[in-house]
């Protein structure tokens, strides 16, 4: 490349420190920091209805003070000049190429709003790619361009233009103007010499003196904008939507796995699977013997029988089996719990915008469960078996079943309700194929058939049953809004893509009205 082969003549020098003099020779001034050249009429630019984002500084108003490692621009100096003529005004912007990502983004927000860009390049630096690529976009736009190629030695002129020259036919920019400044020592002022900035002063002249031509470019740059919005909008409504579309998915797949996970636990509760083990072994401890499960071809009759007996008798102690149910129902729920978190972060991590979204949090913690939610687990079973035994009492308030409730006793009959629930899916068999679990409901049911009646026995479970579910379910649910609350801190319109269009079209018709 060209630029390559005149570095023997000129060092890598800033763009930001090149455009500095040549901004003050235009305007003949003598200052450091200035940012806005102005014509007389300053007026136009005090208030905030341009540059909204930037404090305006004026005359001897210090820079305010700023973090030395940001350097953020956050001002604007009106510096008035009775050198530039009436309608034009030079707004120095920051290097495209900042390293710092806020100058950046104000750099391409000027320019944007820019009805000329003078774009200043030097011999070191013409053929870099990151201007060149917004140089494409300016004509893809049709914005209005021009070229200030600074700090060329003048032995060099010669091979560095007709390059540059070459460079802005073939990225279709044939039609902006070139202004090439030899590099020269600065005069007394610290000024690039009059002489070679006159060329780029005449035009600048030209253009401001010319309303015809002023209106020829904030016209086409209007139009190129203008124009851009049909190929540019689509583009943006369509990144909107795969936007929105990736953070559904995301949404659905949280949702999913803990839906999943409570439909598991739900069955897990109710099929019968939680009786056997330890919840077993305390349940014949607390019918008082195990015998009538080595019969299982015995009749359920005989089984009432002898249940009725023990409520006959004295009251069995119920805590070793409510605390084994507890157990089981607490290994099922965290099981469940886990599985579902671990599903769910899985699913993200397979997804490139899952894989972004984690790696912008502090997801260290995932996919484990949340400190609290063991805590959380044993008060919500300890709650849900106090609903269980006020459900008991309140049913055994009848005079015709407060004898037997008070015999049998309150809390080993919420216990026994809490078998029925737990096998309440499950299937009944008779016969030969009584399981174990479908056995101890049958018992446990047929017990309490004989205190409350078999309404009020189904009436119970069927409460009982859902407000676990219910407890369960809100439980689950916490543990999902954790991820949930992830997606929602970069949450995503989904009407975006519509707006864009109907704002796109909106404007094209207002267009057409004004033309």
């Amino acid at each position: 490349m060209a630029n390559r082969r005149v570095e023997r003549h000129t060092g890598r020098v800033s763009t930001e420190a090149t455009v500095q003099p040549l901004l003050d020779a235009l305007a003949t001034l003598r200052t450091r920091a200035a940012s806005l050249r102005l014509p007389l009429e300053r007026h136009w630019f005090a208030d905030d209805r341009v540059l909204p984002g930037l404090a305006r500084l004026t005359g001897n108003d210090p820079e305010p003070s700023r973090d030395e490692q940001a350097r953020k621009i956050t001002t604007v100096r009106l510096q008035p000049s009775d050198a530039l003529p009436a309608g034009l005004a030079l707004l120095d912007a920051p290097d495209i190429d900042s390293v710092v990502d806020a100058n950046r983004e104000l750099a391409a927000q000027l320019l944007a709003a820019s009805d000329l860009w003078i774009f200043v390049t030097t011999a070191a630096r013409y053929a870099d790619a990151v201007p060149w690529d917004l140089l494409r976009t300016a004509a893809r736009r049709g914005t209005s361009v021009a070229i200030v190629l600074d700090r060329v030695p003048p032995e060099a002129v010669a091979e560095i233009e007709p390059d540059l020259t070459a460079m802005l036919r073939e990225n279709g920019l044939a039609a902006a103007p070139l202004f090439v400044v030899r590099e020269a020592q600065l005069d007394e002022d610290g000024l690039v010499p009059q002489p070679e900035v006159a060329a780029l002063r005449s035009w600048l002249d030209e253009l401001a003196s010319s309303a015809a031509a002023r209106q020829a470019v904030v016209k086409r740059t209007l139009d190129g904008a203008l124009d851009s919005l049909r190929t540019r909008v689509p583009d943006l409504a369509g990144a909107a939507q795969a936007q929105a579309d990736a953070a559904q998915l995301l949404h659905s797949e949280v949702t999913a796995a803990f839906a999943d996970a409570e439909a598991d636990v739900d069955r897990g509760l109710t099929d019968g699977s939680l009786l056997r083990g330890e919840v077993l072994a305390r349940w014949h401890e607390f019918i008082g013997t195990g015998e009538f499960f080595k019969s299982v071809e015995e009749t359920v009759g005989r089984w009432r029988d002898r249940l009725g007996a023990l409520v006959r008798g004295r009251p069995a102690p119920s805590e070793p089996l409510g605390e084994a149910l507890q157990t089981g129902v607490a290994a099922l729920v965290h099981a469940g719990a886990e599985n579902a978190m671990e599903t769910a972060v899985t699913r993200w991590r397979a997804n490139p915008a899952g894989r972004e979204l984690l790696s912008h949090q502090d997801t260290a913690d995932l996919p484990r469960l949340s400190p609290g939610f063991d805590d959380n687990l044993e008060r919500m079973i300890r709650d849900w078996q106090s609903y269980v035994l006020e459900l008991v009492r309140a049913e055994g308030q009848d005079r015709r079943t407060q004898a037997r409730v008070l015999s049998f006793g309150v809390n080993g009959l919420a216990v026994v309700l809490m078998i029925v629930v737990f096998a309440s899916t499950a299937m009944i068999p008779t016969g030969a194929e009584v399981g174990v679990g479908a056995g101890t409901a049958v018992i446990g049911q047929r017990l309490l058939e004989a205190i409350f009646g078999d309404q009020a026995v189904r009436a119970l479970a069927k409460q009982a049953r859902e407000n676990l579910k219910e407890r369960v379910t809100r439980l689950l649910g916490q543990e999902q809004e954790r991820l949930l609350a992830l997606l929602e801190q970069h949450s995503v319109d989904p009407a975006a893509p519509k707006s864009l269009a109907d704002a796109a079209d909106q404007v094209q018709q207002a267009r057409g009205v004004l033309e």
